[in-house]
């Protein structure tokens, strides 16, 4: 929200009362407090009828200070996210007269009197401040000038907003799951879940956090409406404001952007790791089209015959009847025997997904039993707020109240029990302002959070049933919902620009905290054309997570190309097929197994993503910080998707040397190359030093990855590698004359370049040069 006219002028109907005069400062024990007048205080008339601003300033964790700018206090305690509980750090006033908040290597200093100076410094630099005119209580007449928000309701009263420096050539970047620019630099960011597809400015998973590339990020504690101008309404400053009283945020320092996220997850939460068959191909139904058992057996046939690894079988929405959605039933006209069918897939070695919503149509048995424990949402009149659109007649479940959140997981722990495996959370997004909650929460502020309780409950009971192999796969979310993976991008279309426009979307939430992520190959929306099909495949494959999934179209690779029997029996494509395209990049899925484990172990352990922007896996290459058509699957290998049908795509290397994963090519980086791919490539580069733990079966994820693992080396500057798969470690150190792995003792081996040696004893080498 813009509030200023220009430079010197706020808009019509637009009273700001910043804080101007830091009048007194008290350290306690654990916080510094600071009494901010709005105006300078020259005499002891200047301290009458006028705002003054309360901002505490106190230290969190290691690296992370906490600031909260409060106005009036008498109202209630406003709702914020979960976060770590404050340890360490300290608070003094110095010989000067400032109030100095140390927190490992961030130090917070506000200055005595006027002008209105809050700093961040780490290292002796100054990172990032608040200074005139920064930080302010913001009043509106009711025709102020000043846009209405997204929420659907009127413009609030009264505001705060801060503003912080954003210095020359400082990048932002996160900010959630957004499909614009990666750098969010001149733009207006509403932070408010919608159910916008993907190619608006509107976004399914909104998370208050920025990153930059400047040694800091900032996380804005406040999960209603908050309204971010990124170098936008003031070009030297970000601002974020919200409606009400109080506004808090937490300056998060890093020497990298990996570290800054380290930080950040360490405050909001983490993800756990996923199962290892979570990481394979997954085959939808689709979302429309017609389907029963015999479709989906005609599907698995079809990926067995044309030797396509499958590991997961998702049904969507219509495997409950229509206009039920949701009464967690299936529909026995076209599944009669959903534990028979769920029985002979588990045969074929798949799991099984279902789709979810927290939505209950009238038309479901399960209405009027929710309505009649209080487990909907209400208007406040005291009946259930209904609406038309999506389910007729539909309502809301009330995840504040612990009784309808175990209803809820109640409803879903038989589907489990069936033979159920992993379970699509949809929606989340359209939840109204107009209701009253079970535990007296403000709508506005509920509005983001309400997909947290969703998927947090969702997930609970997928881990109670399924121990340490509880998987999601979600659309919606705010801060903390990275502690339930997995999320995908949503309602894309089927073109080139949907496809690059969700990468986008990938990395921004990836720079948000997110470790876990996916979208729908070949798009959502309408029927792909072969080229924009095959293209995306191996975008899909080389992502997290890979799902093949449509609107109102199938998504088997062998309708999008000839495909033939051959006399044996067995289904041959040409090479630059669709289903070849897709055996191709599926096996090599598999064999990385190992290498994803270890990348979404790193992602628990650290906050760390699988998938990394490049400003994130090379911090120090200005050249890389703006990129957001390639990056890094795990530590080691680069992947730049293809959105020509032609196969033209322009691509960056870092500096050192890259080989080209699917040929063998190496090649020098350090600057641009231009390539031209077929349907049955990419580029997709490891780089020098890196060592690739492949397993040695490609038909699917989940096996015991130490028999027969190769350890793939890819020689380097002289140094060592520490490699964990399952249980092992490995050791892999080079020298000028030779690679050599040391590890358990077992039936897996050492491989460089076209050479394998098997391990002896635990160990083998293989000479260089």
């Amino acid at each position: 929200m813009r509030f200023t006219d220009g430079f010197w002028l706020m808009r019509p109907g637009v009273q700001a009362f910043y804080s101007r005069d830091a009048h007194e400062l008290e350290a306690t024990a654990d916080a510094l407090v600071v009494t901010a007048a709005t105006k300078p205080i020259t005499t002891r008339g200047d301290l009458l009828n006028l705002p003054a601003l309360t901002v505490t300033v106190a230290p969190h964790l290691p690296g992370i200070v906490r600031v909260r700018i409060d106005h009036h206090t008498g109202g209630a305690a406003p709702i914020r996210f979960e976060t770590a509980a404050p340890s360490g750090g300290s608070v003094v006033i110095d010989d000067a007269g400032a109030g100095v908040v140390t927190s490992g290597d961030l130090q917070a200093r506000v200055a005595p009197g006027a002008p209105w100076s809050l700093e961040f410094s780490s290292g002796g630099r100054v990172l990032t401040g608040s200074g005139l005119k920064s930080q302010a209580w913001i009043r509106l007449a009711p025709d102020a000038a000043v846009d209405a928000p997204p929420t659907g309701l009127p413009r609030a009263g009264t505001y705060v907003h801060e503003q912080l420096d954003l210095g020359v050539g400082t990048l932002v970047f996160g900010l959630g799951e957004r499909f614009g620019p990666l750098v969010k630099n001149g733009q207006t960011v509403d932070v408010w879940n919608a159910d916008g597809g993907t190619s608006s400015e509107q976004a399914y998973k909104n998370v208050p956090f920025y990153l930059t590339d400047a040694g800091y990020g900032v996380f804005v504690n406040e999960p209603g409406h908050v309204s971010f101008e990124v170098g936008s309404e003031s070009v030297q400053r970000v601002q974020f404001s919200v409606e009400g009283e109080s506004l808090e945020y937490f300056v998060i320092a890093g020497a990298t952007p990996a570290e800054i996220l380290e930080r950040y997850t360490a405050l909001t939460g983490r993800p756990v790791e996923v199962p290892a068959w979570s990481y394979g191909t997954w085959l939808s139904t689709s979302f429309t089209t017609d389907y029963d058992e015999a479709t989906v057996t005609s599907f698995l046939d079809g990926m067995r015959d044309r030797d396509l690894p499958l590991s997961v079988f998702h049904f969507d929405c219509f495997w409950m009847r229509d206009l039920q959605w949701s009464d967690f039933t299936w529909d026995e006209r076209v599944f009669p025997d959903p534990e028979g069918m769920l029985a002979r897939l588990h045969e074929r070695g798949l799991h099984v997904s279902l789709w979810i919503n927290p939505y209950i149509a009238q038309k479901s048995r399960l209405f009027a039993e929710a309505a009649a424990a209080g487990h909907l949402l209400r208007r406040a009149d005291g009946s259930i707020w209904q609406t038309d659109l999506w389910q007729a007649g539909m309502g809301i479940v009330d995840f504040t109240s612990d009784a309808a959140t175990s209803w809820f997981q109640e409803r879903l722990r038989p589907l489990l029990r069936q033979g159920v495996d992993a379970l699509k959370t949809d929606f989340g997004e359209r939840i109204p302002l107009d209701v009253v909650y079970a535990d007296g929460s403000d709508p506005r502020r509920m509005h983001n959070l309400y997909t947290e309780r969703y998927n947090a409950a969702v997930h609970a009971v997928l881990d109670q049933e399924r121990p340490g192999e509880a998987v999601l796969f979600a659309r919606s979310a705010t801060t903390g919902g990275q502690r339930h993976p997995v999320h995908w991008g949503g309602d894309s279309t089927s073109s080139f620009a949907s496809m690059a426009e969700t990468l986008r979307g990938g990395l921004s939430l990836s720079l948000s905290g997110f470790g876990f992520w996916s979208h729908d190959i070949g798009g959502f929306e309408g029927t792909p054309d072969a080229a924009v099909f095959k293209r995306w495949i191996p975008f899909g494959l080389l992502s997290s997570h890979s799902r093949f999934h449509g609107s109102d179209s199938y998504r088997v690779p062998w309708l999008f190309d000839d495909d033939a029997a051959s006399a044996s029996g067995h289904r041959e494509s040409a090479p630059d097929s669709a289903v070849s395209v897709t055996r191709r990049f599926a096996k090599l899925k598999n064999r990385l197994a190992p290498y994803l484990l270890a990348a979404g172990r790193t992602a628990a352990e650290t906050g760390l993503p699988v998938m990394r922007p490049m400003v994130l896996a090379f911090p120090e290459d200005l050249n890389a910080r703006t990129l957001d058509r390639q990056y890094l699957l795990g530590p080691d290998i680069l992947v730049a998707p293809v959105f020509t049908a032609a196969g033209d795509v322009d691509l960056y290397l870092p500096a050192g040397g890259w080989t080209q994963l699917l040929t063998g090519e190496r090649v020098e980086g350090g600057g641009w190359r231009t390539e031209r791919h077929g349907f049955d490539s990419v580029p997709v580069y490891v780089r020098d030093g890196a060592v690739l733990p492949l397993g040695a079966r490609d038909d699917r994820p989940d096996t015991d990855h130490l028999d027969g693992l190769v350890l793939r080396a890819f020689p380097g500057a002289p140094g060592s590698r520490t490699i964990r798969v399952a249980e092992a470690t490995f050791e892999v150190a080079t020298t000028a004359d030779a690679i050599t792995a040391t590890g358990p003792a077992g039936s897996w081996a050492l491989q460089v370049g076209d050479r394998t040696i098997a391990s002896a004893s635990g160990s083998a080498r293989l000479p260089l040069g």
